[in-house]
């Protein structure tokens, strides 16, 4: 407040025949320039003694807080850096908990017993017996044993481990895109509780200003108007905060739905994942390819083709003419004979070619699935290697602009409408424009993780990505800055 504004006002408690409390409110404006005049003001409402009795007299249901006029937390208040290490091993205990995940494991004892079974002889031999009871009785002891000529067992055993890898390689895919949901619903949840703390901050804020600004009505200082306007913005921002508690139940439903409990350690991970794409985008480009076909989630679809090959040779296993080789030991009164024998069957009839044709054309039919399949995740890849970079980009543009000028612009608005050189609805409608910029930092924060957690679950990147590479790319050098509002849920 300058002087000249503090004359003014002065002169106006005399003209306006508050003689009786002059005095106090003269102390107070004088405390309140000064305070103003030092700085101390800033981005938070503080109040000094002679302040804090006028409240009290006048306005005993203010409260005296210390709370950000936008909640734009500067570069200095982030929460220090959490690494993956530090909170993702819990996490993936209780995802490793769940009836869900616990199914698949019993779905991989299933295929490994699948690969036992197939690896056993085809054929069984047989035993027969005869008695003949005739003027001379007659006994015969018969066996035989039909030869996996084609070798049939081979190829249900290579069957039985391309079907198991395949269910492998899905329940794979099935586990990175359950992770990828459940993070993402984590860090929808931490989104939702900063913008539930940012409403809070406005409300509380607006009913300290909401104070002030009775002050100075009763000063002659501010319009009965411009009152009711302050009034209307706490209404305003009480809707708000209501709005934002509600966003925050169903994401801490959607959490507890997911994951069974809704505190669970979590820490915004923006450097992994910047870090992450500035290294897929500076790869050449001749190692793209190899990148995209050997992507998890491809597996699947190239054991198909395997799968479809051997599909093949089975068919051609199966009706192929295995002999059978025969023993028999007759004795017909004083008489022993001894017999030998072999059978094959005769294919003149049916010699299958048309179920072979079948399987060949499967093996085309696979190999087009898995063109068909790359060919989708790379476009996806190229589009978000398109795409996140920008995003960043975006966010890192925010992160200057809002969070450290919009920081100072909201002290320099708070400062010149308390001292009067702004009116009131010009200093709301700025106050609105810097809230509404800081929530779509939040939707691009929210925007970043969806992009990135959606790609790495379909492609299956995320599961080897947080085992093997988590914590040398934590420990990567970056110029990225941590989250706006770091939060560690415990």
């Amino acid at each position: 407040m300058n002087k000249t504004t503090l004359a003014r006002t002065l002169a106006c408690l005399f003209r306006s025949g508050l003689l009786s409390c002059g005095l106090v409110l003269a102390a107070g404006l004088l405390a309140f320039a000064l305070a103003a005049e030092n700085d101390t003001l800033e981005v938070f409402f503080e109040t000094n003694p002679l302040e804090t009795k006028a409240i009290e007299t006048q306005a005993p249901e203010a409260e005296v807080f210390k709370a950000k006029s936008l909640g734009l937390p500067a570069k200095e208040t982030d929460t220090p850096y959490v690494a993956f290490g530090q909170w993702l091993p819990a996490l993936l205990t209780q995802f490793n908990q769940l009836p869900e995940v616990q199914a698949q494991l019993t779905r991989q004892q299933q295929a490994e017993l699948a690969i036992q079974a197939a690896d056993r002889a085809v054929y069984n031999p047989e035993l027969g017996l005869n008695y003949q009871n005739a003027d001379t009785d007659s006994y015969s002891l018969g066996l035989s044993q039909t030869l996996d000529w084609a070798d049939k067992r081979g190829v249900a055993t290579k069957r039985a481990e391309l079907e198991a890898q395949i269910l492998l390689a899905d329940i794979g895919l099935e586990r990175n895109q359950m992770l990828a949901e459940r993070l993402l619903a984590l860090a929808e949840q931490a989104q939702s509780r900063k913008a539930l703390t940012f409403a809070e901050q406005q409300l509380r804020f607006t009913k300290a200003q909401l104070s002030i600004a009775k002050q100075r009505l009763a000063a002659g200082d501010l319009s009965n108007v411009e009152l009711q306007l302050m009034q209307l913005e706490l209404a305003t921002n009480t809707a708000d905060y209501a709005l934002a508690e509600q966003a925050a139940l169903v994401a801490d439903g959607k959490v507890i739905e997911l994951l069974g409990d809704n505190n669970l350690a979590f820490s915004e991970f923006i450097k992994e994942i910047h870090v992450f794409v500035t290294h897929a985008k500076q790869a050449p480009a001749t190692e793209l390819s190899p990148l995209t076909s050997t992507l998890p989630a491809l597996a699947s679809a190239y054991q198909q083709v395997l799968l479809a090959r051997v599909n093949a040779m089975q068919v051609k296993a199966d009706t192929s003419a295995d002999p059978t080789i025969s023993l028999a030991a007759e004795k017909e009164g004083t008489d022993n004979k001894l017999g030998v024998g072999v059978s094959i069957p005769l294919q003149v009839r049916n010699n299958y070619s048309e179920l072979q044709a079948v399987a060949d054309k499967g093996i085309a039919i696979a190999e087009q699935g898995y063109l068909a399949r790359e060919r989708v995740l790379t476009a996806k890849q190229k589009h978000v290697l398109y795409a996140l970079p920008r995003l960043l980009e975006r966010y890192q543009d925010w992160r200057e602009l809002v969070q450290v000028s919009g920081a100072k612009a909201a002290k320099s608005l708070s400062q010149q409408w308390q001292a009067g050189d702004v009116s009131t609805s010009e200093y709301l409608q700025s106050r609105r424009q810097l809230a509404a910029s800081y929530l779509v930092g939040l939707n691009l924060e929210t925007a970043i993780y969806q992009s990135w957690l959606t790609w790495m679950g379909e492609s299956g990147q995320l599961m080897p990505f947080l085992n093997g590479t988590a914590e040398q790319i934590s420990q990567a050098p970056s110029h990225m800055p941590n989250a706006a509002a770091r939060t560690v849920n415990q």
